[in-house]
Formats: structure tokens, sequence, C-alpha cells
């Protein structure tokens, strides 16, 4: 029988079978290694049934510091230095644009005020 007479959907579905199983392999070796860090028994009364976790307190935050340490890890090693600086310098002008804006709303908010105590007949020595 020559391979070149099947049909090329046959062939596809050939192809396709030992990609299925290398994926239901490397399933079961993920949830083989979920179980074993969540400290689950191996012996379960029904297979078919879900796996029951054990609640580790500790295991959300460990898992929220692996979190941060793998996008620490993730910005160091993909994100180039100049995108870096490039960023904090945006970032930094922005911010001071800011604080400019602040400064100048409060000296016309101190402006203001001075002038009302001043329509008033106060002065700010008064308030004391």
């Amino acid at each position: 029988m020559n391979p070149l007479d099947l049909e090329p959907q046959t062939l596809a579905t050939a192809a396709q079978a030992p990609i299925l199983v290398l994926l239901a392999w490397m399933l079961r070796g993920l949830r083989r290694g979920a179980e074993e860090r969540c400290g689950e028994d191996a012996a379960r009364p029904d297979p078919g049934a879900p796996p029951r976790m054990r609640h580790d307190p500790d295991a959300l935050s460990r898992t929220r510091d692996e979190l941060a340490a793998f996008k620490l890890e993730v910005a160091r090693t993909y994100v180039p230095l100049s995108l870096i600086r490039d960023v904090d310098q945006r970032l930094s002008r922005q911010l001071l644009r800011i604080e400019e804006k602040l400064d100048a709303a409060t000296r016309a908010a101190t402006a203001a005020a001075a002038l009302q105590s001043a329509q008033r007949g106060w002065r700010s020595e008064d308030r004391s």
C-alpha cells in the first residue's frame, strides 16, 4: 500500500494522532505536578472525581511572590534598557508637569484667599 494513495484527510489524521497522544501525556504530567504541589494524596476513592485540594494558607502568597518574581525577570530580560529609560524619563516629566500645576493651583488659591481676606478688611495675623 502506497501512502500517497491514501486520502489527505486520512494522512492528516494519522499525523495528528501522535501529537494528541503527546498532548495527553503533557496534561497528565501537569496534573500530577499540580497534585504533588498541593500535597494531595495519590489515592482517591473515585478516579473521575475532581481533585481535592488541601488549602494551604501560604500557597496564595507564595504564588503571588513567584508571579511577581517572574514579572520582574521578564522585565529585566525582555525589555531593552533604552525603553525602560525612555519610559522613566517620560514619567518623570509628566510628574514634574503635575507638580507644577499643583504648585500653580496652590499659589492661586492662596492669592484668592488673601484677596478675599483683604476685601473683608482682615489681615492674616488676625486669624490666629
